[in-house]
């Protein structure tokens, strides 16, 4: 096992460092100095997320923040660090339910474009439009052809919302079959978490292979004059959580100088 260094175990001698260690059943004095380094890296990204929600609160900006990616990717987990510390009046966090029947009548853009920022405003989706181009068509939730115009239509139809002077960012948080396992046992098991866990997501893994063709056809879509997808490989989630707030910052201008 590597050495620990004085400025290590002195990390870890701090009442941070002694919670860290017990809150896993195994002492691990390295994983709990990851976990330090983190939150620190966290707290200072957190405040650069404050000057860039200031600057959109000023400047009376709009801007739209994907999250897609398989279940238990941690798109919500993700979104809850970004949003923690920022003001709460203006953003807001959109996870939409199935279709109501009326809905369902409707251009299917329509329900997410009621959920728009309105000036000065951040707006995260956790999951978004995009259901129509894996979730739906692995679930047998669209039929080929409302597949087929989706994909035709998005790339103009995020064209139109830039356009119109919205900042769009794309985010796919990606893991592995076997981290995805993990997760769902850990969800079952822990009686906080069991919600998390619905009919679609106990699919997950039989339809594993059919999500990634589709995945990788809308990864593909973009091309054709579209917007990309940031992929965040999300197997380590405090990692992934750094990377999606990072890209954040890189995506949207904003003055970094400014006092907060």
């Amino acid at each position: 096992m590597e050495t620990l260094s004085q400025k290590d175990l002195d990390k870890l001698n701090s009442k941070k460092g002694l919670l860290s260690l017990l809150k896993n059943e195994t002492i691990n004095p390295h994983k709990s100095l990851r976990y330090l380094d983190y939150e620190k890296k966290l707290k200072k990204l957190q405040v650069e997320l404050i000057k860039l929600q200031s600057g959109i609160i000023d400047k009376n900006e709009r801007v739209i923040v994907i999250f897609e990616g398989r279940d238990a990717a941690g798109k919500g987990g993700a979104i809850r660090r970004i949003t923690e510390r920022i003001n709460p009046r203006h953003y807001r966090i959109v996870a939409l339910p199935k279709p109501s029947e009326e809905e369902q009548t409707q251009w299917y853009f329509q329900r997410y474009i009621k959920q728009f920022p309105k000036a000065g405003e951040m707006v995260f989706f956790d999951r978004s439009w995009y259901n129509r181009a894996v979730v739906e068509p692995v679930n047998g939730f669209c039929t080929d052809k409302e597949y087929n115009v989706f994909m035709n239509h998005v790339n103009d139809f995020e064209r139109m919302i830039t356009e119109s002077g919205i900042q769009l960012v794309k985010i796919y948080m990606s893991i592995s079959k076997k981290e995805q396992v993990k997760r769902f046992e850990d969800i079952k098991n822990n009686p906080l978490k069991q919600w998390k866990i619905s009919k679609v997501d106990e699919k997950a893994q039989e339809l594993w292979d059919s999500y990634t063709d589709y995945k990788n056809k809308m990864f593909e879509n973009t091309k054709n004059g579209g917007i990309p997808f940031k992929v965040i490989r999300a197997n380590r989630k405090t990692e992934a959580r750094i990377e999606a707030i990072e890209y954040l910052l890189d995506k949207i201008p904003y003055n970094k100088d400014r006092e907060v």
